[in-house]
């Protein structure tokens, strides 16, 4: 069984368009790759949109822990206040007629960031620290295969743990029914989610947009991903709008020996596809974009299992 996780140094590139076209030409494929799809760009998950998945499991998430005070327990020493270093405890409240406080110590879930120091301080042990539910997780059905996503609530964190699980259930299933190959579409970036997503991939495909600092954006996660060893390929998405930028792209790969996988057009019938929430190799398989992206498969295909060979 092979991972591939399409990633891009920043968002916007392009990536999920392209994640969702492998996972219509992975279907399609008549060497029978079939694929079980994962949505790991858990802080705004939006393959979904492109597959019109249809849930058949979901399950909460529990990510960290947040202090909680125990107003039986609590006297209002202000020991707790003292050891936040988030200013999460906020004080007793102030009645203004009397001037006398009111109330006792209470915790900003939004601020705390569980590190238990106030629970460790507190004279009276009035302070806990209990588990929370962070967001969702959920196993869809798609016209194309088995996807995994999830969603994280506002303000939460642990999102690359988040990854590891919605990863995780889709390794599990691809296992237990034979599928061989587990497709990935990351989050943007090289923070810890890059980092989970990454974990244990066998080919990576990263997706460069001709800017001006296309090449430095692309170059951070290609950092990210060769700290792992996974080893990379690259394509140019909208290559044709600034040649100057695609081939400095080009250049780069060229020095470094990296593989460049193909260089993708622009075409306007991309955005019709996502307006329609089809990838676009099923909404206009005849568009020039469409036959780009077939191109491109085969060269990743052939690099994953020239690899396994």
């Amino acid at each position: 069984m092979k991972q591939l996780v399409v990633l891009s140094g920043k968002g916007g590139t392009g990536k999920t368009s392209v994640a969702a076209a492998f996972a219509h030409l992975a279907h399609v494929d008549g060497r029978g790759h079939r694929a079980v799809i994962a949505d790991a760009d858990v802080d705004a998950a939006n393959l979904g949109l492109l597959l019109s998945p249809r849930v058949r499991e979901r399950e909460l998430f529990k990510g960290g822990s947040v202090a909680f005070i125990d107003p039986q327990s609590c006297t209002a020493c202000g020991e707790c206040a003292q050891a936040c270093r988030f200013d999460a405890i906020l004080p007793p409240s102030v009645s203004p007629p009397s001037g006398r406080s009111s109330g006792l110590y209470q915790v900003d879930p939004i601020a705390c960031d569980g590190c238990a120091a106030c629970v460790y301080r507190c004279p009276t042990n009035a302070i806990t620290m209990q588990e929370q539910v962070a967001g969702e997780w959920y196993r869809s059905e798609t016209s194309f295969g088995p996807l995994f996503h999830a969603t994280l609530k506002p303000g939460q964190e642990n999102s690359g743990k988040l990854v590891t699980l919605v990863k995780q259930r889709a390794r599990l299933l691809a296992m237990d029914e034979g599928y061989d190959l587990v497709l990935v579409d990351g989050p943007p970036g090289i923070g810890c989610p890059v980092i989970s997503a990454v974990s244990g991939a066998s080919l990576a495909l990263i997706v460069a947009e001709p800017t001006r600092s296309g090449v430095h954006d692309m170059s951070r996660v290609l950092k990210t991903v060769d700290h792992f060893g996974v080893r990379a390929m690259v394509c140019v998405n909208k290559a044709d709008i600034y040649p100057e930028g695609a081939e400095a792209i080009v250049a780069f790969c060229r020095e470094r020996n990296l593989v460049m996988a193909g260089r993708l057009p622009f075409d306007a019938v991309v955005t019709e596809a996502m307006v329609r929430g089809e990838p676009v190799t099923t909404y206009r398989p005849d568009a020039r974009i469409a036959a780009a992206l077939r191109m491109l498969w085969q060269h990743v295909v052939a690099a994953l299992w020239e690899q396994a060979s």
